[in-house]
């Protein structure tokens, strides 16, 4: 038998599909004699499209990055609804003009050609002589699959067309199937156990074929066409199911590509499934993992050896792993074996926000220096409102120490949640010049309500009334009740802070954004003092030594984050006359020159530990032997360092 599988456009570019590689590998495991390729059809795009009008990198990466606005999908609506122009006049009035006309027109011209490339790439195909085409379908790769598949059934009729992915579970996957009969099947859920079964069942071992009623979470048609829907298995996969994946040509395709020319190849692994937070405490806006939050990790040993495999075959250092949560034990399992393996890994993992330092450096040490932390917000109102289990401190500590550390971090300032207010936000606002030397969001978002996510099952959190976001009107011909049930974002009713609070909090991050690349905070603790030096621009000071024994004693405690009255209790078993007007005293003058931030009772120090302790010893010796810096501290001008 012979299998084809598809990664059609958008999927990220520097990577192979991990869903698919993984398929490859557990058909071969099962069927060892069938034969499975991989069509790269996101790659083969790129260079179609340079080919016919010329194509870069931002362009591209504007369509990958547009996905709640729907321009990917809507380029391929055209070849998907079999119509030229497909609603060309009616996307660009719902624009409304947030695009810039040049990648307007863009979008238009590639919609034109869309349905030239579908027909190639099913006739590229169909010439493989396929006996079943399997599409990963995610995010926004819905039109552009569903346009070729139905291309593909049209040119090889005999060709069983099969769909899977996170853009089928539930719900989804059944609509998928109910509206588009040239899709054969829909495989919901995990489909390690469910694909393999489906192929037994239609004579990949050379058997007379099977009952496709008793596969799990399976959508297939009944004698007269009709959509039958098999209930989803209610137990995941357990860790030792899931198989390591297997990449083929993906990385040769890639450097021939275009792509090779755009961005460097990178592996992606999994080292488990599911969120073992989301277990206990679903965040109300995170629609990931569909029906299979239960947590699974694989054995620490069997995952180093996954990647060091993958690295070793094929070349690559870049690793990006898909995993939704760190497991924490991989701390002092996985990771340490990753360090010792003497890789110069790059690693990239999302990880919970209240990692300590400790934690941070064990992941540096092992390679693991991207992050995508899930910080969110920093006011611990806002994050309680989400069910994150963190603080706003704590995720400025972990801001902090991400810079000590040298660990990248990437995340978003999220805003429109139910009960939020203006005073959430204004209190971080303020405080943001304070900031400005640690990583600034990408930008500030207003949450959309996802499919599986708590504010779309829980209408009584403030979401009651939903409808499919509105940009799926203009990629899909169907009615409002079926778009309910195949999409994945829906539009809601304007939550939370109104338009004058989000037009500072955006100014607030646009600041941040700026002043970055410029700005540093350092302190170095030399035993009887600590020293810091400062290059931000809100503030008139640049080096500071803080000498006083109360001082000292406090600033080290707020390396985590704590109450004045905790702050009171823990010095005054170190000092005499602490006193709770000393601690408040104390605090307000180091707000005042941004060496704290505060938020829902509790402060913490936003100076990063300096990275070279030589070279601010050095600044410590020179300082003492000038003119002693305090207490006039904020009068202090004597520049040290040089910006990032």
């Amino acid at each position: 038998m012979h299998i084809v599988l598809v990664d059609m456009p958008w999927s990220s570019i520097d990577a192979p599909s991990l869903s698919l590689g993984v398929l490859k590998r557990r058909v071969l495991d099962v069927f060892p004699d069938a034969e499975v390729d991989v069509v790269h059809a996101k790659l083969d795009y790129i260079d179609w499209v340079d080919e016919h009008v010329g194509f870069t990198f931002e362009e591209y990466d504007t369509f990958v990055s547009s996905y709640f606005s729907g321009h990917s999908e809507w380029i391929f609506s055209a070849a998907l609804n079999e119509r030229p122009r497909w609603k060309v006049a009616e996307f660009a009035e719902f624009l409304g003009g947030s695009v810039p006309e040049p990648m307007l027109a863009k979008a238009t011209q590639l919609h034109e050609l869309a349905p030239l490339f579908i027909e190639e790439t099913a006739a590229r195909i169909a010439a493989m002589t396929p006996d079943v085409v399997g599409f990963t379908a995610t995010f926004a790769q819905n039109a552009a699959a569903l346009a070729a598949a139905r291309a593909v059934k049209r040119q090889a009729p005999h060709a069983v067309t099969v769909f899977g992915g996170a853009n089928c579970e539930g719900p989804q996957g059944a609509a998928m199937h109910r509206n588009f009969p040239f899709i054969d099947f829909v495989v919901r859920g995990e489909g390690e156990l469910a694909f393999p079964q489906l192929l037994s069942a239609i004579g990949a071992d050379g058997g007379d074929g099977g009952d496709v009623s008793e596969i799990a979470g399976l959508c297939w048609r009944g004698p007269s066409g009709e959509s039958v829907v098999n209930a989803v298995e209610a137990r995941p996969l357990p860790p030792d199911a899931l198989v390591p994946p297997d990449f083929g040509d993906y990385f040769e395709q890639h450097a021939r590509s275009l792509a090779g020319t755009w961005v460097e190849p990178r592996l992606t692994v999994e080292g488990s499934r599911g969120c073992w937070w989301g277990e206990k405490h679903h965040c109300t806006f995170c629609g990931l993992n569909g029906s299979l939050m239960q947590f699974r990790s694989k054995d620490p040993g069997r995952f180093v050896a996954e990647i060091l495999s993958l690295v070793e075959r094929h070349r690559v250092l870049d690793v990006w792993v898909t995993d939704n949560i760190l497991d924490m034990a991989y701390l002092t399992s996985m990771a340490p074996r990753l360090q010792e393996s003497g890789y110069d890994l790059r690693i990239g993992y999302e990880i919970k926000s209240n990692l300590r330092r400790d934690q941070l450096e064990i992941l540096r040490a092992a390679g693991i220096d991207y992050m995508q932390p899930g910080i969110e917000n920093l006011s611990s109102r806002v994050l309680t409102l989400m069910d994150k289990g963190v603080t706003g401190c704590l995720n400025v500590r972990l801001l902090r120490d991400a810079e000590t550390v040298g660990i990248n971090l990437n995340w978003n300032y999220l805003y429109g949640f139910p009960e939020e207010s203006e005073a959430d936000y204004d209190s971080v606002i303020d405080q943001v010049p304070a900031l400005v030397h640690l990583m600034p969001p990408s930008n500030a978002t207003r949450l959309k309500v996802e499919r599986f996510s708590p504010y779309f099952d829980r209408p009584e959190l403030g979401f009651g009334e939903l409808r499919p976001a509105a940009q799926y009107r203009h990629i899909y011909d169907l009615p409002e009740a079926e778009l309910a049930d195949l999409v994945y974002v829906f539009d809601s009713p304007r939550r939370g802070i109104d338009a004058d609070c989000l037009d500072r909090l955006r100014a607030a991050v646009a600041a941040w954004t700026d002043a970055y690349p410029r700005s540093r905070l350092t302190h170095c603790d030399l035993g009887d003092h600590i020293v810091l030096v400062d290059t931000r621009p809100g503030f008139s000071w640049h080096l500071l030594d803080l000498t006083e024994p109360l001082e000292l004693t406090v600033f080290r405690l707020l390396d985590t984050p704590h109450s004045p009255a905790a702050l009171v209790r823990k010095a005054a078993a170190r000092h005499d006359d602490v006193t709770e007007e000393r601690i408040d005293e104390l605090l307000a003058r180091w707000r005042e020159l941004g060496l704290i931030f505060c938020d829902a009772g509790q402060a913490v120090h936003v100076a990063p530990a300096v990275a070279n302790q030589d070279l601010m010893r050095l600044d410590g010796e020179n300082l003492s032997r000038g003119e002693p810096l305090v207490p006039a501290l904020s009068k202090a001008a004597v520049p040290v360092g040089t910006p990032r």
